[in-house]
Formats: structure tokens, sequence, C-alpha cells
């Protein structure tokens, strides 16, 4: 009898053997697929156009591509490396830095969550409140990488429209025209990336009436307000508690390298939001928070030094401006970023010239859904900005002797 159980024990496993011998063994390229299809079905493609196109194809010599304040010298922070330490403590936030974060903004430390810079704050804030085939209403154009974190949770995402020729103003009548009762967020750049154009608190209000009446929330990105050094601002958070704002000290103060953003919603969506990221990260790089600290201490110092260079660069775009009738732009009053219009010829075709023969780069209007346009960013030094857009104009000066 044991023999007999040995003999069907190994006709068995020789059977089961063969069958996957069977199917490992090399397959007709049709039978591969169809296979594929069945264990591991393809899946889409997850990416980012426009910051792939920025990892890999915006450097040049002079980069207007870059939309931040020029990097701020590490000694201007005046950090002691006794300051620095490797490890922190576990929990929820670095407690120093969440402090020094909700008395930057004026509201309770339990509203704000430390992130990896706006971007991952925008990608935390859709995560917590957005379910696969929720609706999304977001302006256009807008910056690409809301586009897709919103495809890549599921949403489904409508539109309302931003016109250079309105100048760029967001209209809530379009909000509301655009609007649906699937509507679960709203989304808005202020200032508005690509334009630098401003939204007042009083639209942004009718916005937020808007969605409240259909139970949505208002997602608004600050991240190029903070640049408003001339002009009082609140967050848009102080508007109602159905908003939600993102911000970080990468544009406005250059310092983009300590990565240091930040959302600020009411408590509950706070919370939702920390343990949300626990699926992206266990804990920030602490060097960077202590830093981060050392930055929030010394902002009116760095505050001044970001004024001083937008102010004297903002007056030599204006004289570029001035001098090319080929090209239209709205000029805002705060920002480190303009979309102008060009008015002849393929940007595209601009761009790549611009880059390969005139070392100088801009960023294509296509990544923004308006093709006619490109973003120029002015926040680098004024050396920089200044030959840049020499060799801009020289550039123009170029195609149109072509055309």
């Amino acid at each position: 009898m044991a023999w007999d159980s040995v003999r069907v024990a190994w006709a068995e496993y020789h059977e089961n053997y063969s069958a996957i011998r069977r199917f490992s063994a090399p397959l007709k390229v049709s039978e591969a697929r169809g296979r594929e299809a069945l264990v591991s079905p393809q899946r889409r493609e997850i990416r980012s156009a426009y910051i792939e196109w920025a990892k890999l194809r915006a450097g040049a010599r002079f980069n207007l591509a870059a939309s931040a304040v020029a990097p701020l010298p590490f000694e201007e922070l005046h950090a002691r490396i006794e300051d620095i330490h490797l490890n922190g403590p576990a929990g929820y936030g670095y407690e120093p830095l969440i402090e020094g974060l909700a008395k930057k903004a004026g509201v309770p430390s339990d509203c704000v969550v430390h992130t990896q810079g706006t971007s991952m704050a925008n990608h935390l804030a859709m995560a917590a409140l957005l379910e696969p085939g929720d609706e999304i209403l977001v302006e256009e154009p807008t910056y690409e990488a809301l586009l897709s974190t919103a495809e890549y949770l599921g949403a489904k995402v409508r539109r309302f429209p931003r016109s250079f020729e309105s100048g760029f103003q967001l209209d809530p009548r379009e909000v509301e025209r655009r609007i649906s009762p699937r509507t679960r967020m709203i989304v808005i750049t202020n200032l508005h990336n690509p334009s630098g154009v401003r939204t007042t608190d009083a639209k942004l209000k009718i916005v937020g009436e808007i969605a409240r009446s259909l139970g949505a929330h208002v997602l608004v990105d600050e991240v190029y307000l903070e640049s408003s050094f001339d002009t009082p601002w609140q967050s848009a958070f102080k508007l109602g508690p159905n908003f939600i704002a993102t911000s970080s000290l990468t544009k406005a103060y250059g310092l983009g390298g300590l990565r240091c953003g930040w959302i600020l919603a009411t408590k509950q969506l706070a919370d939702r939001m920390w343990r949300v990221n626990d699926l992206f990260g266990v804990s920030d790089a602490h060097p960077a928070e202590v830093l981060s600290v050392l930055a929030l201490k010394r902002l009116p110092e760095i505050c001044v030094r970001s004024k001083r260079l937008l102010e004297a660069n903002r007056a030599v775009l204006k004289k570029f401006l001035d001098s090319r009738s080929d090209i239209l732009a709205i000029r805002p009053e705060a920002g480190t970023l303009v979309f102008p219009f060009l008015a002849s010829g393929h940007v595209d075709a601009f761009c790549q010239l611009l880059r390969d023969k005139y070392e100088t780069s801009v960023v294509p209007g296509r990544f923004f859904e308006a093709p006619e346009h490109f973003r120029l960013g002015f926040g680098v030094d004024t050396e920089t900005l200044t030959e840049g857009l020499s060799r801009i104009s020289d550039c123009l000066d170029h195609l149109s002797k072509k055309n």
C-alpha cells in the first residue's frame, strides 16, 4: 500500500510539473500576448509630461523655464552644523516646523500638514477627498501635474476657462456654468500658473459658495501667491471650511532644496491627509525639517532679498516686452511668471531653436494646453534674465527673417 501511495504521488507531481514546463516553454507571440492579458494586464502609463520635460529638457545655459526665485545661498540661512541632527522624533509632523508654519499662516497647528513640496500637497489633498469616478473641476489653462494627478486618482476631469482675451481672470460665472452635482472639488492656482494673474478673495468667496451648495471643496494652490510681497494677502483657507490651501517655500524664497510644503485644511481633513501620507513615506528627512524651521525664522530677511530681485527683474522684463511687437503678454503685478502669446510662427519651433542655437530655455505652452503661448520665469538672477531675454530677441528676429 505504501508503494502504491508513492506511485500515485509521483504521478501527480509529474503531471503538474509537465504542466508547469508547458506553460513556461517559449510561446508564440500570439499565445504570449493572450496569456499576458490573462495573467498580468497591461497597466496604463502613469506620468507627467511636463515634469518629465522639466527634468530632461528644460536645462540650458540661460534657463528661463525655471519658475522660482534664484536659489538662496546656504550661508544666508546662518545654519550651524550643530543645529542639524540626522534623526528626529517620530510622529505626524516635526512639532517646531508645524508650529512655525501655523504661525506663518495664522491658523491652528492641527490644521497644518507638512508635505514634500506643493506637488505632494496637491496630491494628498486630492487623494484624501476624491474617489475613482468623482468629478473634479479644474481651470484651463493650468499646471499639467494637477491634471495628471487627478487622472491618476481616477477622477473625471471637467474644465472651466481662463482665457487670454479676458486677461486670464477667473470668472465665477464660468465655474457655475461648468460645475455639476457630481463635482467634488474645484481646483484653482493663485497666482495663476502659468500666467501669474491673481484672483481676488471676493471671487474666491463666490466660487466657495458655488462649491458649498453642492457639498464640494475648493483647492487653491498658493505657491506663487507667496511672492506677492507688496500686497497684503491671506490664505484662501480662511475663506471658509470647504477651502483647502497648498503652498511651499520653494518658489518665492529660493528654498526649493528643502522641499518644505504644506496643506491648510480643517482638522478633520488634515488628520485624514496625514494618514494618506503614511502610504508615501513614514517620515521626512529631518535635516530638511530643521533647516526649514531656521528658514521660517529668517523669512522676513529672505523676503527682502526676493522682493529686491523681482523688482529689478520686472523692470528688465517690462523693457523687453515693450520692445517686441511680435509677442503679447498679460503683465502680472506679482509673482515670477509671465505667459506671452507668440503673434506669428510656431511656439514649439521657436522653443527648440531658442534652446539649440541660443542656449536659452522657456516652457512651451503645449504643457499648459495653450500651444500659442510660452511660459517665462523671471525669478533668476538679473544677469541671467537680461542675457536670456536678449537671446529670445535674437531668436525671434531670426525667425521673422525666415518668414
